[in-house]
């Protein structure tokens, strides 16, 4: 039995939204404030009942909607409950033990598995009526309180709600009808759980592990040690003591019974003296001190956990958070699970779901990489008893780490994206399978290029698509050198930038060689507005072949034809070679699903056009390259830059002995603003391009 689906309305950001979870692992993935703290949220809120709900828990447009039809003039006629909902998917099989179920069953057709659980905090007509005349009131109050005293403020419908939110609103369980048929919930048609008695806990067993963790390495504040007498409880109070739990509570009554003895002796001055203080009747003032060590709370205060150094055992707070935040989850897990467990007379629940929120606190990337892949296992055994009673484990990971998503599998990726101003959505990686039906080796290619080695870009705001080296090298300085020239444009001109500067904005620049067409797909999947730098990539006729066909080469622009560039040919396809070479930006700026791309390739630069990325430096800075020649490592033939009748496609081609040496060397000899060169001005355009929200 696993939940297959949560679907959540009016809470917070998750306005309309729904999630798919995997049979173990969903690695919930997203940028800052898309609602993955929100999911945790609701579910402890509705299936744990720890904390209320509060105002600031309903989402903005449902708050404005609410408070549109407090004020209005007019009574809605078709007015529905309304208020924040959750409903779980629940899907059994035939091996299942339906016993805790079997009273929520809304239909035995053999071929719906599907149970559907809603959880409603909402607001009535009635209610609504009610909420209506009090606030009149409230406000009326409101206002005489202000003609008493000026400057006093009177209080709004929002504050009313804030403080009174509990007479208006209640929460409600049911189980609904689903039609398998056409995947459809009858929300008219209900069992109420409360009215019927049916604890949602036999069913439903839910934990977490929050981010805000109070792991600590203060000399004071053993945490690690603390929660080896929490383990001991879980472990004193289940079915499944061990030998060791048995033999620790022997050994205590027997130090007992010695202690009882030396306690006498110590303490046999103070007994006297209360012996001698006498009482209403006889022995009414003899005591005893005797020794009562509970196995609980001995624990509590006197149990350490070290760590092994060279031989030497080094109390915990001497360890890393990293270590620290890691031990204490695998802590906190084996906590978790013995709740699972439950009691000696209790069966587990029918389903136990977990979430750990952001594993990766203070870790290094080498430890995220242990994290993810270990945690399958660890919790991959699910809840399992001595008695034979076996539950699975359902967990949700959620993360801001590239490197845990990096050695995770694709189709456990669930990534969580803004769609609206107050609205999220969840997508499944693994429905880009389908988007690639056509070419089922770019999505195979796709998924293990992102999974290796670029799982950043699932956080970031924009994306770079560069073809390699040279451009990874250089990027960063080029956007530097741009953020310095507009900041002092902008000062020039007495104006002040309405963008953040390139370097402070969320960006991830990837390389993707010549396959930046296959990432289309995956753009649009991600909604980010990405640049895409790439080269003109001139071609000519040069011959003819054996069977007298064109055979084509690369060659100066002025000279060439058409372009050989895949990138280009994918998305300027209409173009002709002559627009091609023209086109402004804007004309290169194409809409593909929710995301915008811009692909930028040299353009004509003081009468000059290049080729490629050290044909357009050449050209710039030709004197640049041409003073610090002897110094510079990534070309060879130097003298040829004396030369002025040779262009810079000629020495692009003769004189570039490594294309990563020759942007070192860009950074190696540039200034302290980057001032004594230029970028050419199509990456420049395209990042001034991006810059912009």
């Amino acid at each position: 039995m696993k939940i297959k689906k949560i679907e959540v309305e009016n809470f917070r950001l998750l306005k309309d939204f729904s999630i798919d979870l995997e049979d173990e692992l969903s690695l919930v993935i997203g940028k800052n404030n898309t609602g993955k703290t929100s999911i945790l949220t609701i579910l402890d809120k509705f299936l744990n009942e720890k904390t209320k709900f509060s105002y600031d828990d309903f989402n903005i447009d449902f708050k404005n909607e609410l408070e549109g039809l407090i004020l209005s003039a007019e009574t809605p006629p078709d007015f529905l409950d309304k208020g924040v909902k959750l409903k779980l998917f629940i899907e059994y099989n035939e091996a299942d033990d339906l016993s805790n179920v079997s009273r929520v069953l809304m239909d035995l057709d053999p071929d719906n598995n599907i149970i559907v659980l809603g959880f409603e905090h909402k607001i009535n007509y009635d209610d609504f009526l009610k909420i209506r005349r009090e606030f009149k009131i409230f406000s009326v109050n409101e206002i005489a309180k202000n003609a008493k005293k000026k400057e006093y403020k009177p209080r709004e419908l929002k504050d009313f709600l804030k403080q009174e939110l509990d007479k208006y609103f209640r929460t409600h369980k049911m189980s609904f009808e689903y039609n398998i048929s056409n995947d459809t919930v009858n929300e008219m048609n209900f069992i109420n759980l409360d009215k019927e008695g049916i604890a949602i806990k036999d069913i439903i067993s839910f934990k977490y592990i929050s981010a805000r963790r109070d792991v600590t390495n203060k000399e004071k504040e053993n945490t690690l040690s603390k929660q080896t007498s929490s383990l001991y409880k879980k472990e004193e109070d289940s079915n499944d003591k061990t030998q060791a739990t048995e033999d620790f509570k022997d050994q205590l009554s027997e130090t007992d019974s010695t202690l009882s003895d030396i306690y006498k002796d110590i303490f046999k001055g103070v007994i006297k003296k209360v012996q001698d203080f006498g009482g209403i009747k006889l022995n009414d003032t003899e005591i005893a001190i005797i020794s009562t060590l509970q196995h609980r709370e001995l624990l509590e205060g006197n149990t350490t956990v070290v760590y092994t150094h060279d031989d030497h055992k080094l109390p915990e707070h001497y360890n890393g958070l990293g270590y620290m935040n890691l031990i204490s989850m695998i802590f906190e897990i084996e906590i978790l699970v013995q709740d699972f467990k439950r009691g000696k007379d209790k069966k587990p629940a029918d389903i136990n779901l977990l979430i750990i929120e952001e594993p990766e606190a203070h870790t290094h990337p080498q430890m995220q990489y242990v994290f993810i892949k270990n945690i399958k296992k660890l919790l991959g055994e699910g809840v399992i008893r001595e008695d034979g009673i076996n539950r699975p484990l359902q967990y949700i990971i959620t993360t801001h780490s590239s490197h845990i998503v990096a050695d995770s599998d694709f189709d456990d990726i669930k990534y969580l994206k803004i769609i609206a101003k107050n609205n999220v959505t969840a997508k499944n990686l693994k429905d880009l399978r389908t988007q690639y039906d056509a070419d089922p080796k770019q999505y195979q290619f796709l998924k293990q290029y992102l999974t290796i080695s670029r799982a950043e870009i699932f956080f970031a705001d924009k994306a770079v698509l560069i073809e390699g080296d040279t451009e990874r090298i250089l990027i960063p300085t080029f956007m530097r050198k741009v953020d310095l020239e507009e900041a002092a444009r902008l000062e020039l001109e007495g104006n002040e930038d309405t963008f953040l500067p390139l370097l402070s904005q969320n960006i991830s620049t990837i390389e993707v060689g010549a396959y930046s067409q296959i990432f289309e797909k995956f753009i649009d999947f991600l909604g980010i507005k990405s640049l895409i730098l790439t080269d003109i990539d001139a071609m000519k006729v040069v011959g003819k072949n054996d069977k007298e066909q064109d055979v084509w080469g690369a060659c100066s622009v002025n000279e060439g034809t058409k372009t050989s560039n895949s990138a280009i040919n994918h998305f300027l396809k209409a173009v002709t070679w002559d627009d091609l070479k023209v086109l402004a930006v804007s004309d290169r700026t194409i809409t593909v699903g929710s995301s915008t791309i811009c692909i930028c390739y040299q353009q004509e630069e003081y009468t000059y056009h290049a080729r490629s990325f050290e044909d357009a430096f050449i050209h710039l800075n030709r004197e640049f390259v041409k003073g610090n020649k002897a110094t510079f490592q990534g070309i060879k033939n130097a003298s040829d830059f004396d030369d002025d009748t040779k262009s810079p496609y000629v020495l692009a081609d003769n004189c570039i002995k490594k294309k990563t040496h020759f942007a070192l060397d860009i950074l190696y000899h540039s200034d302290e603003k980057f001032s004594n060169w230029n970028i050419p001005a199509y990456i420049k355009n395209g990042l001034l391009w991006l810059k912009k929200d």
